[in-house]
This record gives structure tokens, sequence and C-alpha cells, in this order.
């Protein structure tokens, strides 16, 4: 009664082994639709910006703002008779340094 029993848990291992571990079994079924999804949001993220970059063409070629906007910014240019002021961000002052002690005590 025990061989039987042995044959057929062999049976049933050989027969679960592709399904999981196999070439199209599930652990690689799961993995592919892992990296699908990833590439689906990467090509998302691809798509909004192809779509800023479009608006940012069109605005370019037929609208005259955005090229006002960075010749002012960009190239510091204004129109005759116009002031214009650009007030520069506050920087972070630098980090304070310690200074390293040698092994006498005294600063390097």
């Amino acid at each position: 009664m025990r061989w039987p029993a042995f044959l057929l848990l062999v049976l049933v291992v050989a027969l679960q082994y592709p399904l999981w571990l196999g070439r199209g079994g599930w652990l690689r079924v799961w993995e592919i639709d892992k990296n699908l999804q990833e590439q689906h949001a990467h090509n998302q993220y691809l798509e909004q910006r192809n779509a800023r970059l479009d608006a940012e063409v069109n605005d370019l070629k037929f609208g005259t703002d955005a090229i006002e906007e960075r010749a002012r910014y960009e190239l510091g240019l204004v129109r005759p008779g116009e002031v214009f002021v650009q007030v520069p961000q506050k920087q972070k002052p630098p980090k304070e340094t310690v200074p390293v002690l040698d092994r006498r005590g005294g600063a390097e």
C-alpha cells in the first residue's frame, strides 16, 4: 500500500513542477506581469512628458507668450521702455565646518 501512495505523490510532484517552475509556469507569469505593470507606468510617464513637450512646442510655434517668457528669463531681454525686475531667491548659507583636530590637539 505504501508504493502506490509514494508513486502517486511522485506523479503529482512531477506534474506540478512545470506548472510552478517551468518555462510558462506561474512564477514566470507573475514576474512578466510585474514587468508589464512597470512598463505601463513608465509609458504613462513618457506620454505625459511628451504631451507637455508637444504643448510647449505648439506654444512656441503659434504663441508669443512662451517666446517672451524665455527671452525674459533666459536671455534677460525686455521690451523698449519696459523695466523688468527679477527677484533672486535666497540661497541657503553654507554649513559651518567643524575644525578637525590632529593627534596633538591642534587644528589642521
